[in-house]
């Protein structure tokens, strides 16, 4: 699932479509895709993981769920030989998405997103951000950094790296964090998403990963655990040493789908040479 720096980055691209006409309109969408016909790009914009068409009464808000992917400007020999769900053609150019959600969004987009809850958006608000986490004391975190509410934006990656840069165990609940803590994970939430970008448009995004799909904390040099955690049940890899567990409730664990193996002291591993 594309993270919102991918989001970003799919918007700068499509910047050349701005202020041009939709001349005609193909894919499997269910939408009233005719609608957008000879409607003019007044902008195009992301919230977190949507990306945003800005039309004149309307948007199109795409949302590329686990698989989705676009095609801009794509040679003959380059296109899918799937069917988009929602192909744009425009008098110079082309902007095709595939495997996505697509939807309208009525009226103005700024009645309908809070700019301030986009970790990526100049008008990012850490304050509060801060101020919903202190609603939900007995979130876990490794399921709070994943809200969209709270970090539009953040996906999987973004809150295994930071979890680990700031040693926090993902089994730690927000209420139990202390008050440093807390606004480390805010502010590391928003500065890990822009090395993110920088990582991505470099092509080198995993070159740079120390925790995501690891097996070995580099830090602590002992295998990760790893688990599908939370209420998300989404991936987790953590170092049980160096990531502080704080006030975790072991009841919402989740199912951990690998452990690492039981630790030597120095003394049993001394013997057993």
């Amino acid at each position: 699932m594309p993270e919102g720096p991918s989001i970003v980055i799919l918007k700068e691209q499509a910047q050349s479509f701005a202020g041009k006409k939709i001349v005609s309109v193909s894919g499997n969408t269910r939408l009233d895709k005719e609608r957008l016909v000879d409607q003019k790009v007044i902008a195009l914009r992301s919230w977190g993981k949507h990306f945003l068409i800005e039309l004149r009464d309307f948007s199109v808000r795409i949302h590329f769920m686990l698989f989705g992917t676009y095609q801009i400007n794509p040679h003959i020999n380059e296109r899918k030989n799937a069917a988009p769900r929602l192909g744009l053609a425009f008098k110079e150019g082309e902007l095709n998405f595939y495997a996505c959600s697509v939807q309208f969004v009525e009226g103005k987009l700024d009645d309908t997103y809070d700019w301030s809850g986009d970790v990526m958006s100049d008008e990012w608000d850490a304050d509060a951000a801060l101020k919903k986490l202190r609603a939900m004391p007995d979130a876990l975190v490794c399921d709070a950094l994943l809200d969209q509410n709270v970090f539009a934006g953040v996906g999987n990656i973004i809150k295994n790296e930071v979890l680990f840069r700031i040693r926090v165990h993902p089994l730690s609940t927000i209420g139990g964090l202390p008050a440093t803590k807390l606004r480390e994970l805010v502010e590391q939430a928003r500065q890990y998403s822009f090395e993110f970008l920088e990582w991505k448009k470099a092509f080198v995004l995993k070159q740079h990963w120390l925790a995501h799909t690891k097996s070995t904390c580099p830090r602590c040099h002992i295998p990760f655990s790893k688990g599908q955690l939370g209420k998300t049940k989404r991936r987790s890899f953590y170092c049980e040493r160096c990531q502080k567990q704080y006030a975790a409730d072991h009841s919402l664990q989740g199912s951990l789908f690998e452990k690492p193996p039981a630790r030597r002291s120095r003394k049993s591993a001394a013997q057993a040479a």
